[in-house]
């Protein structure tokens, strides 16, 4: 929501938040081309996001139709990324009004939160589809993954609350334009970044990591028992998912913590202040690209996925061929691909 500049050397989504208090960093240390870069990196990440989450939302919605608890958590994680990669462009710009500034934020706060959230949720749906088989038959519905659903989007919108209460506009004076940055309470400045930093980082690192290891840790006990290809492939998108996930966001928590201990006065270093601040740059777009990586993932993982998009591909391939008068070449081709099995593992 603010304007990217040359000079700019703090972090690109949220200044507000690694603002060190007693460091006035060099700003002709900063690549000249840096803002460009990023610039460029976060369109390609829009592009990218809204396609391939489009594409899943529209073959789950559409065609294979949702199901199972796993399907409907397939088809959450899939909005989220939706909303989180939608709202990368508004960043690169002023804001024109405090309501734009207020829904991006939202925006922004909610997929970041619900998606981290229902990658925790398919961890443990695995988790007791392999290894508690037994309890699974019974409680991984369809109505308790509805359920599950809508109270992780219920517990992101509160978290996502604070910052769009506090988000506001700030006059630019270098170009007459308006950034959008939080202004919290006078006084409490430093208390408010510290409770965001917290709540980042507990969702991130301290709550959902352990529950992903530790649910995925019992799989591999239990799949490394068994000689069941089925159950391979069942948790491979998800394994691979939550592996994905954890290189994208684990740096940028990490990173957080250590600029919380600064609020802290802990490590209140200046010279560290500059590569912290570079190296957070380069987290945050790791971090943001897991929105977009997640479909390709299915794509190249799920076997449900990657049947029921060739047979959709190549019957709109053939409808476009009978507009051109290729009518038998049609017929033979959907033929083929409507006697392909749709197979429900993931």
């Amino acid at each position: 929501m603010w304007k990217m500049n040359a000079s700019d050397n703090e972090s690109f989504l949220y200044p507000e938040a690694y603002e060190y208090y007693y460091c006035n960093l060099d700003s002709s240390a900063e690549s000249p081309n840096g803002s460009v870069v990023l610039l460029v990196l976060y369109y390609v990440l829009f592009c990218f996001g809204l396609l391939g989450n489009s594409t899943v939302l529209w073959l789950l919605l559409q065609h294979i139709k949702v199901k199972s608890m796993t399907d409907v958590c397939l088809l959450n994680l899939a909005l989220s990324d939706l909303l989180l990669a939608a709202s990368l462009p508004f960043w690169t710009y002023g804001s024109q009004n405090l309501l734009s500034c207020k829904l991006i934020t939202g925006i922004y706060q909610l997929g970041f939160y619900s998606g981290t959230l229902f990658v925790t949720l398919m961890s443990v749906d695995r988790y007791l589809a392999i290894v508690r088989a037994v309890t699974a038959m019974r409680t991984r519905t369809l109505r308790l993954g509805i359920i599950a659903s809508t109270v992780i989007w219920g517990i992101s919108v509160i978290m996502a609350l604070p910052p769009v209460v506090f988000a506001s506009l700030e006059t630019n004076e270098e170009d007459d334009g308006a950034q959008c940055q939080p202004d919290y309470p006078t006084g409490n400045e430093r208390l408010w970044k510290m409770q965001k930093n917290f709540v980042e980082n507990t969702v991130g690192l301290f709550l959902c990591l352990p529950v992903m290891i530790f649910s995925y840790v019992n799989i591999l006990v239990v799949l490394s028992k068994a000689r069941n290809s089925k159950k391979n492939k069942a948790m491979k998108l998800i394994f691979t998912i939550v592996c994905v996930f954890v290189v994208c966001w684990v740096p940028y928590n990490v990173l957080v913590l250590l600029q919380t201990l600064q609020l802290f006065d802990i490590m209140n270093n200046c010279t560290a202040a500059a590569p912290m601040n570079t190296a957070m740059s380069y987290a945050e777009i790791i971090a943001l690209s897991h929105c977009c990586v997640n479909p390709v993932i299915y794509a190249f993982v799920g076997e449900k996925f990657r049947k029921s998009l060739r047979r959709n591909l190549t019957r709109y391939l053939c409808i476009r061929y009978r507009s051109t008068g290729t009518v038998s070449h049609r017929e033979t081709t959907e033929g083929e691909t409507s006697n392909t099995p749709v197979r429900s593992d993931y």
